[in-house]
């Protein structure tokens, strides 16, 4: 599927650390507990893709899911991110994808049991995300 941002690996490497090049462009993990983006924020954020820049989630959506990774119960818009099922490890779950560059997230679990308005926790990488404030 062709993205409004492409770039070759190299372009990719160049603009990335080695540890985002692996979570955003191999679908890799970062260690749980790692993210200082993990915990509740006291102020609004946006929190746009660290590849592309894309607007993805905000701190009205973000909870404390105690899982290692910042949670959201929901992306800003539908259209923000794309899903992809993953048969990796051995099961099947849904990945999220920035949908302006294609770069790996995290991934999306349903039916955990959270008091959320969505029953939805969307697990996401903190080295996928940058955090700013809104219209900066």
């Amino acid at each position: 599927m062709p993205y409004e941002v492409e770039k070759t690996d190299e372009e990719w490497r160049a603009e990335l650390s080695p540890e985002e090049f692996y979570v955003l462009r191999q679908a890799g993990t970062e260690r749980a507990g790692t993210s200082p983006l993990e915990h509740a924020d006291d102020r609004a954020y946006v929190y746009e893709c660290r590849a592309c820049g894309a607007e993805l989630f905000e701190t009205a959506t973000k909870f404390d899911a105690q899982c290692g990774w910042p949670a959201f119960y929901a992306p800003l818009a539908e259209d923000r991110v794309e899903y992809i099922e993953d048969r990796s490890l051995g099961q099947v779950r849904t990945e999220v994808r920035c949908a302006r560059c294609g770069s790996h997230l995290g991934h999306v679990f349903t039916g955990e049991g959270f008091p959320t308005p969505t029953d939805q926790r969307y697990c996401i990488n903190g080295v996928a995300l940058r955090r700013v404030e809104p219209g900066s």
